[in-house]
């Protein structure tokens, strides 16, 4: 296998690595991790090529290894392997583990990481003696997901597997590098379920083990799942890179629509080369899924949803969240300690008149209910809240960015108790200062729309050439 001179190695899926490769103007080598094989395929800058992948399609003639084959009936973990999506970690077992072989691995991951009979990976790894499993990595929520918000679960020993256990939340750069090294790791493998919004901050943990992986001479390893939402289109203003932080270190739009293996590729080709970042993008390998496609919404997938952080309970919630998780930004209440986090919006004093306003905006897709409710936890606490309950009648018209800025609109209309937060989050999470001044300036939902349409289109047009599913 070689290296490009942008770093860009093992991104798995041909078309997609092949397409960005010429965009960049550079040779590279791309080997395509299946479902029974591997398949190898290389491309030189100005050279069309064409690539298959051994085993991405069709059925298996058993269970791979770390998942178990029940009856029919029993719930997503029965259905045939051509009924369902197999996850990269899936992928990875059907090929024995070969990415892995003769290399000390870490694995980050939390209680999303799991086998389609919901067995965590972690505890199939160290099962297997062919893979040299010696650490764990936790990110935001920690490894068992216990933290709350802007939380982690700290250092220590998991009780199941006696393995050390390290904490990366809130850690980059040399301090991340350094933890890699302290835990005398090859490979990091990651595989945590992430749900499609720029500021979920799994991705962008992503992004710090890959440059931290860089930095320390440590490979990593993707193991792809389903964008739960889709990955039809992205949406949303693109963030500006003043604006960076932890929910968001490089421009890319707000509803990205990739999944984390794509997402990646595009981290390696497009941001962390360089001077300033990374002398070079780590040596990357994505072990693809099979059976996903774009328009697929999480339910149609055959996998069991695991809540990805505590107020993420539904793959409804992860539908909702792109454009509800504004509200974070402002001093109402976006549902945190409810049943039903960033579908239900509201503050002490607000009533029916603002969802009589988000209704009036006719956007597609959704109905927005009055309704009433006492947060057990986080902002009003123990006080009875009027706001807005998103209904969601129509997936495929759905824009949840559009919906987060109509209800932001609204609110700020129909309450004159509304108001930014004083730190200004709300530029964090948009990705700059545009939305809040349009919407204090009076703007509507289309005009601020139309400001991040052309910096949309940009982005829409680096992503295709990332994209490693149809």
């Amino acid at each position: 296998m070689t290296l490009s001179r942008r770093g860009l190695l093992g991104l798995a899926g041909a078309a997609g690595s092949l397409g960005a490769a010429q965009a960049a103007g550079v040779s590279v080598a791309t080997e395509i991790t299946g479902t029974a094989g591997t398949a190898r395929t290389a491309a030189t800058a100005g050279t069309a090529g064409t690539a298959g992948a051994a085993g991405t399609a069709g059925t298996p003639a058993a269970a791979a290894p770390g998942t178990r084959a029940p009856g029919r009936g029993a719930g997503p973990a029965a259905l045939a392997a051509s009924d369902r999506v197999r996850t990269g970690f899936e992928c990875l077992a059907a090929d024995g583990y070969a990415v892995l072989a003769g290399q000390r691995v870490g694995v980050l991951t939390n209680p999303t990481g799991i086998t389609a009979d919901a067995r965590h990976l972690v505890d199939v790894l160290h099962a297997d003696e062919r893979v040299d499993l010696v650490a764990v990595f936790g990110p935001e929520h920690g490894f068992r997901g216990t933290a709350q918000a802007g939380g982690s679960e700290g250092a220590g020993r998991d009780p199941a597997t006696g393995l050390p256990v390290y904490d990366t939340y809130d850690r980059s750069g040399q301090r991340l590098a350094d933890v890699f090294t302290a835990a005398g790791i090859d490979t990091v493998v990651f595989d945590v379920q992430d749900v499609g919004a720029r500021f979920y901050t799994y991705i962008w943990t992503l992004y710090d083990c890959m440059r931290a992986a860089a930095l320390a001479g440590k490979a990593v390893v993707v193991l792809d799942r389903p964008n739960p939402v889709g990955g039809r289109r992205a949406a949303g203003p693109v963030l500006q890179r003043p604006y960076a932080s932890f929910v968001g270190r490089e421009p890319i739009a707000l509803a990205h629509g990739m999944t984390a293996g794509e997402l990646a590729g595009l981290f390696a080709g497009e941001f962390l080369p360089g001077s300033g970042r990374a002398a070079q993008a780590p040596r990357l390998r994505v072990v693809r899924m099979t059976g996903w496609r774009r328009e697929s919404f999480f339910d149609a997938t055959g996998l069991p949803w695991v809540p990805p952080s505590p107020n993420m309970p539904t793959p409804g919630t992860a539908l909702a969240y792109a454009g509800t998780c504004l509200f974070e930004g402002t001093n109402l209440s976006e549902g945190r300690g409810t049943t039903t986090p960033f579908e239900l919006l509201g503050a002490e004093g607000l009533d029916r008149r603002w969802a009589e306003a988000a209704n009036a905006l006719e956007l597609p897709g959704v109905w927005f209910r009055e309704a009433y409710f006492t947060p057990s936890f986080s902002k009003f606490s123990g006080k009875v809240c009027g706001g807005v309950r998103l209904l969601v009648h129509d997936r495929e018209t759905f824009d949840p960015v559009r919906a987060g800025i109509g209800l932001l609109v609204t609110a700020r209309r129909t309450w004159s108790g509304f108001a930014w937060r004083p730190d200004h989050w709300i530029d964090r999470l948009t990705g700059s200062d545009r939305v809040r001044l349009m919407a204090d300036a009076g703007a509507g939902v289309e005009e601020i729309a139309g400001d991040w349409a052309a910096g949309l289109a940009r982005f829409a047009a680096v992503r295709e050439r990332y994209l490693l599913y149809p």
